[in-house]
């Protein structure tokens, strides 16, 4: 397990060079000359040196590119052109705000989908498997934005359980303000859940070990919570951990329309102001986040389910 976690580490390197050097060329060649943005529609030559010197930018592309990937190394991306404030300050000041909305999420929605698709999985044929797909198929065939809009019109305005907006930098004040956005972002993504886990449980269940298990007298309780969901756990395992980067990233709407400050809305601002280095240094980290929990993930499989061989 060592070895092959090292090797694997290792395997990442040439990625990140890889994703280095497309973020480079997407931003500093493909995207126009940065200087010219950051300074403006009517700067004038001087000025554009000006800021080419002060961004850094002012050498020939290969030193650029070595420069970008000390950033990257030192998880130093510069400075915002839209705050003037460094990026890194914004992405720990920002981080705490998704982690307070995602993490709720996150785990509410796994138990939920979880449950649901397991007390489905065992029910299955009955009017209650049948209903939970159609319910399922209708939540996930709604726009995002009617949950949001609808979430604030008739939970926050009309019966004014809690606040449509707004944030508080106290940990324990806040939840007021994360409760409303939790509870939209566990119904949006419960349908999809759902039909996905329910799809692995019964894959598994029509399994030759099923079979042999009811032979032998075992009751289908027992069956599906006991053996199906253990053996469940690689496809499992593979979308609970790849969804760890985005939910640290926070959502980009929930944060948006509820006005919480994280690291979400701080994308969204980024974008909406063509504020270039945001927009690259959360892409940066976006992929390197992607490759880390990439590597958990494969350590995992390996540990739930001893027919993986890792080599």
């Amino acid at each position: 397990m060592l070895k092959f976690a090292i090797r694997r580490t290792l395997y990442m390197f040439p990625i990140l060079f890889g994703i280095a050097l497309v973020t480079f060329l997407l931003f500093n060649v493909a995207g126009g000359d940065p200087a010219a943005q950051a300074a403006g529609k009517y700067a004038t030559a001087e000025k554009i040196q000006e800021m080419r010197e002060s961004l850094g930018i002012a050498g020939p592309l290969h030193e650029q590119f070595f420069g970008h990937l000390k950033q990257m190394a030192t998880f130093d991306f510069g400075r915002s052109w839209s705050t003037k404030q460094t990026i890194r300050s914004m992405i720990f000041s920002g981080i705490g705000a998704s982690v307070s909305l995602m993490v709720p999420v996150y785990v509410i929605s796994l138990i939920l989908a979880i449950s649901l698709a397991l007390l489905v999985a065992f029910l299955r044929g009955t009017f209650f498997d049948g209903a939970t797909l159609v319910v399922s198929l209708a939540l996930m065939s709604i726009s995002s934005l009617v949950y949001i809009l609808a979430g604030q019109y008739f939970v926050g305005y009309e019966l004014g359980l809690f606040p449509i907006n707004g944030w508080d930098s106290s940990l324990i004040a806040r939840w007021q303000y994360l409760v409303l956005p939790t509870l939209i972002f566990v119904v949006l993504s419960l349908g999809s859940n759902v039909l996905f886990y329910r799809t692995v449980f019964l894959d598994q269940m029509y399994q030759d070990y099923v079979r042999t298990a009811r032979s032998k007298g075992l009751a289908d309780r027992v069956i599906l919570f006991k053996h199906v969901l253990r053996n469940a756990m690689i496809p499992i395992i593979t979308v609970v951990v790849t969804q760890l980067p985005f939910m640290i990233l926070g959502s980009l709407l929930l944060e948006s329309f509820f006005g919480i400050p994280g690291l979400g809305r701080m994308i969204v601002d980024a974008i909406q102001s063509s504020d270039f280095p945001v927009i690259k240094a959360m892409t940066t980290i976006t992929a390197i986040l992607v490759l880390v929990f990439q590597l958990v993930a494969d350590l995992l499989y390996a540990v739930v389910d001893p027919r993986v061989q890792v080599r």
